[in-house]
Parts: structure tokens; C-alpha cells; sequence
């Protein structure tokens, strides 16, 4: 079976975004050393537009050959006129109201979890990245198989936490921690059964 990997940005105090959702003030850690990091281990993670910047348009799928992600996560894709910024990868969209405004993109308007349990039913070495954002990272919290948090050393205080849910405690094990010299934490969680 695959794994449901939720690789995720966030602050020290575990917010994804600001109160708008928002995470810019992230990209300011973006050291050689922590892309060096992202596109040799998770390619795959990087928009096509930043793969095209990166010089690495062929790279392999490492880890994920599929990815969802919320409306409000893709919503920023498409302010920016990209409508499939993962085309390297299996694109879904968990949306109630949004209509597909790319073939490449599949918009899962009921049964989110129902769809992701599909997925990970199928053969395939690699697994499925939950992208963001945090509603549907709540809807999936039972289906999560592993967390890999890339913590950037700023506080917001407020804003979208990781898991927009009711409260549920669910245990995960750490596997590994890597630090980086800009302050920046990336932490690998599988989940307890």
C-alpha cells in the first residue's frame, strides 16, 4: 500500500501561513544549501516553474508520483496564471467549487478521503504528496502516513495552523531530523500503529 506523505512548510510555532495564508516570508531561508537538499532528495516537491529556474526539468520523482492539495493551495497557482504547477505529477484538487480549468488537474469535490484511499490502493513504488493546505490536511489527518515538516526559524504567531481540525491527539514517531545552516529543521514522523 502507499504512503500518504503530508510534506509540509511551517514555522517554529506550526503554522503553514499567516492568518491569509501566506508563507513569503519563508522563502527568505531558501539558502544553496536547503535547495541543493530539496532538489536532490524531493524534486518532485518543486513547481514546474521553479524546476524550469532550478535547472532540474528532467529530474526523477523521487518519493511521490501523485500530489493533492487543497482549493486554497492551488488558488495561489492559479493568481498566477499556472493552472497544472505540479505536471510532472498526478494532479488533484480537493475542491467543492471549483470547476477544472486544466485536463492534467482532477478536482475531487466529495469524498476526499474515499479518493485518497483509492490511491494509496494502487501499485506503485512511489506515494502521494499532500501539498497543503490545512483544512484538507484535517479532513486526511486519518490517512496520513508520514510527516515531513520543514521548519523555517520564524515565529508567526497566528495563522493557519498545520491541521485546520477538531482536536485529536494522534501519535507519530520521529524518524529523522536534518539541520541546515540557515536556522532551517526538516523533521520525518511516521505514524504509530
Amino acid at each position: 500500500m502507499r504512503k500518504l506523505t503530508y510534506f509540509v512548510a511551517c514555522s517554529i510555532d506550526g503554522f503553514i501561513g499567516d492568518p491569509d495564508g501566506d508563507a513569503t516570508s519563508m522563502m527568505s531561508f531558501l539558502s544553496e544549501e536547503f535547495l541543493g537538499f530539496l532538489t536532490s532528495e524531493y524534486p518532485e516537491t518543486v513547481a514546474v516553474q521553479g524546476r524550469k529556474v532550478l535547472g532540474i526539468d528532467g529530474a526523477e520523482n523521487r518519493h511521490f508520483d501523485t500530489v493533492i492539495q487543497g482549493r486554497s493551495s492551488y488558488q495561489l497557482a492559479l493568481d498566477a496564471g499556472i493552472t497544472s504547477p505540479y505536471g510532472h505529477l498526478r494532479e488533484l484538487v480537493a475542491s467543492r467549487t471549483l470547476e477544472a480549468p486544466d485536463p492534467q488537474v482532477e478536482i475531487v469535490s466529495e469524498d476526499v478521503v474515499g479518493r485518497i484511499r483509492a490511491l494509496k490502493s494502487e501499485e506503485s513504488p512511489r506515494g502521494i504528496w499532500l501539498c497543503g493546505g490545512s483544512q484538507l490536511a484535517g479532513e486526511l489527518i486519518d490517512e496520513i502516513d508520514e510527516i515531513v515538516i520543514k521548519t523555517y526559524p520564524q515565529v508567526y504567531g497566528s495563522g493557519m495552523p498545520m491541521f485546520g481540525a477538531e482536536f485529536a491527539v494522534t501519535d507519530f514517531a520521529l524518524q529523522n531530523v536534518r539541520t541546515f545552516d540557515n536556522g532551517i529543521l526538516v523533521r520525518t514522523y511516521s505514524r504509530r500503529r
